[in-house]
């Protein structure tokens, strides 16, 4: 899949809206309002602490934020690119350009760079390749939906989630970054969310980008021949 990166695109990862992660709505809000405006809308992944098609609960929680996102993709060409807690969500957006796990790495041109972007949870080994099918099973999906009476099982998942502790940094950043950049093989430039560390790293001409997690960082990036990170 290639597309076109324009100057002046936006890159959002990994926001973990809930309760308390309330960033997304204040960034969505900003464009919304004029004070920020993107040429392009990148979302990727994580955008939600958790939603897909099949839950009625996370979706009946999230319903600002997917009404903003539908409503800002009329004007704004969006691409999101689904991670490990937001899924299944093309009926969601319906103007959205949904990438799923299973089509990342994604291909974008830049002048004469080759860009490769995805979430960041691929290149992974066969046994979280098999959790990452069991989670997105559509009929396990539904059947667990059909059985969450009083959202119980909905509730113990959003409680859980609200527990975890997202926001840490690498101890070694630029090994880590070599390593990625060792899996976009044909990629002048690598771009992913997932890892939460906002960070760049350069070798051989190639260039690795890490989009900052919008609730660790408060900051997304802004794409003008150049990543820089903006805070909110």
């Amino acid at each position: 899949m290639f597309l076109k990166i324009k100057e002046n695109s936006i890159f959002v990862a990994d926001s973990h809206f809930n309760d308390k992660n309330p960033e997304l709505l204040s960034f969505l809000n900003l464009i919304v309002e004029n004070k920020i405006k993107p040429s392009q809308l990148f979302l990727m992944g994580d955008i939600f602490d958790f939603i897909s098609e099949e839950s009625k609960y996370f979706i009946k929680k999230n319903i600002k934020i997917i009404n903003l996102i539908n409503e800002l993709s009329k004007n704004i060409e969006v691409i999101y690119l689904e991670g490990n807690h937001d899924y299944n969500l093309k009926t969601l957006f319906p103007r959205v350009l949904v990438v799923k796990r299973e089509q990342q790495p994604i291909y974008l041109q830049y002048k004469n760079n080759k860009i490769a972007m995805s979430h960041g949870d691929i290149f992974t080994p066969w046994h979280y390749n098999l959790y990452c099918k069991i989670i997105r099973n559509k009929p396990l999906l539904l059947f667990l939906n059909s059985i969450d009476f009083f959202s119980f099982i909905s509730k113990a998942i959003e409680n859980s989630l609200l527990k975890k502790t997202i926001c840490n940094e690498m101890k070694d950043f630029n090994s880590f970054a070599r390593k990625r950049l060792n899996c976009y093989k044909n990629a002048d430039i690598v771009i992913e969310g997932h890892f939460h560390q906002g960070k760049q790293f350069s070798k051989n001409n190639k260039l690795y980008v890490n989009i900052p997690s919008l609730c660790c960082n408060k900051e997304y990036m802004i794409f003008d021949g150049e990543f820089k990170g903006k805070k909110l």
